[in-house]
């Protein structure tokens, strides 16, 4: 079994070459110790350092050399969608004060499915859309303090 010890960063992954593919829901990329398994079927395991989150596209690498590519599988989603901004921001106003991992797009704002958000929204006036898709939720500001704070060493802080 391969375990993939290390994310590289951007400017390395660039030039990589492709190797393996692990698709993870979002709570599976927030997970630094677990068994996987390849898109191929291969067995593999991460053990990446404490605090990693990681984000489709990132590629984790083995001791031994070999990669692999994340992507963010599928999951069950809520999405409301409106033009007109303030809309939204007072959506994601309400979202955050129950402490809800969102999703920011232009138009729309995801988070995964709650039946008491949802209600809550439709009491704001959306209309929550059920939807399967991956999910990226913003990483908040700790993130982009704590790397100026440590030289910018990248990778997210979850305080």
């Amino acid at each position: 079994m391969v375990t993939y010890v290390r994310v590289l960063p951007p400017r390395e992954a660039a030039g990589a070459a492709l190797g393996e593919a692990i698709r993870l829901d979002h709570e599976a990329r927030r997970k630094t110790r677990q068994r996987v398994a390849t898109e191929s079927g291969l067995e593999a395991a991460l053990f990446l350092p404490r605090g990693t989150v990681l984000r489709a596209g990132d590629r984790v690498v083995a001791g031994d050399g070999r990669s692999a590519v994340i992507t963010a599988a599928d999951e069950a989603l809520s999405v409301v969608r409106s033009g007109d901004p303030v809309l939204l921001a007072q959506a994601a106003f309400h979202l955050g004060n129950r402490h809800a991992t969102i999703m920011i797009e232009p138009g729309c704002i995801s988070y995964p499915t709650d039946a008491v958000l949802d209600d809550m929204l439709r009491g704001l006036g959306f209309l929550p859309e059920a939807v399967r898709g991956p999910f990226e939720p913003e990483d908040g500001a700790y993130v982009f303090v704590f790397d100026a704070a440590v030289g910018g060493v990248g990778g997210t802080w979850i305080p």
